[in-house]
């Protein structure tokens, strides 16, 4: 069976788009080649690496991309946008692209405060990405590792 290609699609790939990356590929990455990317390319927020080494997971091999770097270049059975911005400035024709998917998920990096409550947002909204994905793989009934 050939792996089904998704593609997450956030404003920066920095937090919200790696994170459901991670999970996606912990959890049914034999079904699926997973990838991230944003529309204005920045670094992994530290935060982000953070909150998922504290769930176990280890981003250190993932990497921050521009949108460039597929658009037009690699065919994606799901494209999925997780934040609204995306969602609004993505381009609407995708060559190749299956499935279009919408997640709204607020943007934790936005968030002004305290570090311990700057935290506490990170890890509301991976725990929200957590659950999207888990519920997404059983509406698909995909079998997950996790």
């Amino acid at each position: 069976m050939d792996k089904q290609r998704v593609l997450f699609l956030c404003t920066g790939n920095s937090c919200r788009s790696q994170m459901a990356e991670a999970f996606l590929r912990a959890y049914a990455g034999p079904s699926f080649e997973v990838f991230s990317a944003g529309l204005e390319h920045k670094d992994i927020n530290p935060y982000t690496i953070r909150i998922m080494n504290e769930i176990g997971m280890d981003l250190s091999s993932q990497t921050s991309k521009d949108v460039s770097v597929y658009l037009g270049k690699v065919l994606f059975n799901y494209l999925i946008t997780v934040c609204d911005e995306a969602e609004k400035n993505c381009p609407t024709t995708w060559p190749g692209v299956n499935t279009r998917l919408h997640w709204s998920f607020e943007d934790p990096a936005r968030f002004e405060g305290p570090d311990d409550q700057k935290l506490a947002k990170f890890r509301e909204v991976r725990d929200q990405i957590q659950a999207k994905i888990r519920s997404w793989l059983r509406e698909q009934n995909i079998p997950t590792s996790a």
